[in-house]
């Protein structure tokens, strides 16, 4: 194995010890599951990118890697970092988590306290003949949330749902430590906001 592999390993093992051992982070998984992401430097295909083999499920109330970390398992959030990465090179990571009206509310106001490029893709929009093409979502969804925001990549972005696909969040970085960090952050605070606000 390249040495560049075994950081691209090393780093992705590492934040997914991290994300599994956050068990605020379990009541943020959406109904598809999700998937952390690491790309190669200059990736052209989904072969160039790491990530969960059956993605991140929920067991016993904590988050869990269905599989191993591979080269190739992701197709969705593969294609949507290659994407990303056109536009910002520095953006090589990403992680995809649950998205609902309230939930986006906050998350707005949050990435504007970090000082985070925040977008939106409204699905509605998508033209018929992106829809039919297979696969042909994709570039159009990232021009969208880049358009969305002035013509600059997203840090945190999310899709609002269209028929048969469940809405979802997105956020980005140079590498999944620093992904899954800032999702863990997140995930405590949202939690932690949601409880106080019902009074639990």
């Amino acid at each position: 194995m390249s040495d560049d592999l075994v950081e691209l390993f090393g780093k992705f093992m590492l934040a997914l010890e991290k994300i599994e051992r956050c068990s605020e982070f379990a009541q943020m998984i959406p109904e598809v599951r999700t998937n952390m992401v690491f790309a190669k430097q200059g990736a052209k295909t989904r072969d160039d990118v790491l990530a969960v083999d059956g993605r991140i499920t929920v067991v016993n109330g904590m988050p869990f890697a269905a599989g191993r970390p591979r080269l190739g398992a992701s197709s969705h959030m593969a294609r949507l970092i290659i994407e990303l990465a056109r536009v910002d090179p520095s953006y090589r990571a990403g992680m995809d988590f649950m998205n609902n009206p309230v939930f986006a509310t906050w998350l707005k106001q949050y990435c504007a306290e970090k000082g985070w490029v925040f977008s939106v893709i409204d699905r509605s929009n998508e033209p018929e003949e992106v829809k039919e093409k297979e696969c042909g979502s994709m570039p159009w969804k990232v021009a969208e949330a880049v358009r969305a925001c002035g013509g600059v990549a997203p840090k945190v972005f999310y899709e609002t749902g269209a028929v048969g696909k469940e809405p979802v969040t997105v956020l980005v970085g140079k590498d999944p430590i620093e992904v899954v960090d800032q999702v863990i952050e997140i995930a405590k605070r949202y939690t932690a906001e949601s409880s106080s606000r019902s009074g639990v």
